[in-house]
């Protein structure tokens, strides 16, 4: 048998995960737009879907009877179907809780004393690596792919991202995008998150040094889902955009999920392809 049909003899597969999101609409224009970019790229594996949310698989089973696999049901699912080769390729913005939750389970696959895939393998999220020795500059990738989406901004203007944030020290990832936006030349882009640092205050101040008086608001999250409707453009008094108008800026609300943005869409499939292709891939 030579080694060209010993492969096609394998089962291979590829699990998409994210955090979800229960719009159906975000679904498909976030998520749904990724894994076929996936499925175009890679025509040799079945692709999965799965979310880390079980509050998100719980509302859309209850409210719309959709049933989505979380990580560990997605992995079980591909075990009990006899696969041998599984990638994971991850729709996560920063190597946070949600991201660690699937490397663990990665990890426990892995090392099983009964090996219960020949391959299992994680790609990395969208900001990992920092371009230190051989390595890619994520970041700047991302800003590149992020640029092609940004409105233009003259003197007055800035663009305000919110990101997720939280206790993680993988929030530290957002203060790293903010300096490689400013070493790339971008100083009227501001990063804040709603549960981490920068605050959005901290980017206040900026924006009033910097005498701006126009604000467009953009959600750094793979969806614009609850966050972006309610933290950034929401009615209430604490959403940004309240923050943002009582602060006396003009502000616009721009509601697209980094999900819709191609280029983006592109970074992920090449973070798989990366995993697939190096078998001394560092994130398994």
């Amino acid at each position: 048998m030579n080694h060209q049909e010993h492969c096609i003899g394998k089962k291979k597969a590829i699990i998409v995960v994210s955090f979800g999101t229960s719009y159906p609409e975000i679904i498909k224009m976030n998520i749904e737009s990724i894994e076929n970019r996936i499925r175009d790229a890679f025509p040799d594996y079945e692709v999965r879907r799965a979310f880390t949310s079980r509050a998100i698989i719980k509302r859309l089973l209850e409210r719309d009877g959709v049933q989505i696999d979380n990580e560990r049901q997605a992995l079980e699912r591909l075990r009990a179907e006899g696969y041998q080769e599984v990638y994971i390729q991850p729709l996560h913005i920063v190597p946070g809780a949600e991201y660690d939750k699937v490397k663990r389970l990665v990890s426990y696959y892995g090392h099983a004393k009964e090996r219960v895939f020949e391959i299992i393998r994680l790609g990395r999220p969208l900001l990992y690596l920092m371009g230190q020795g051989n390595h890619p500059d994520d970041y700047a990738i991302a800003i590149k792919a992020l640029v092609a989406q940004l409105p233009d901004v003259d003197q007055e203007s800035a663009v305000v991202l919110m990101g997720h944030g939280g206790m993680h020290p993988a929030n530290a990832a957002y203060s790293v995008l903010q300096l490689k936006l400013e070493d790339a030349g971008y100083n009227r882009v501001f990063v804040y998150t709603v549960e981490g640092f920068p605050s959005l205050g901290r980017i206040i101040d900026k924006l009033k040094q910097k005498k701006i008086k126009k604000v467009a608001l953009m959600p750094f999250l793979l969806v614009a889902g609850d966050h972006a409707n309610k933290d950034m453009v929401g009615e209430n008094e604490n959403s940004a955009k309240s923050q943002l108008l009582a602060a006396g800026f003009q502000v616009e609300g721009y509601l697209h999920g980094l999900g819709e943005n191609t280029a983006i869409q592109d970074i992920y499939v090449a973070h798989l392809r990366s995993a697939i292709t190096n078998p001394h891939h560092g994130h398994n």
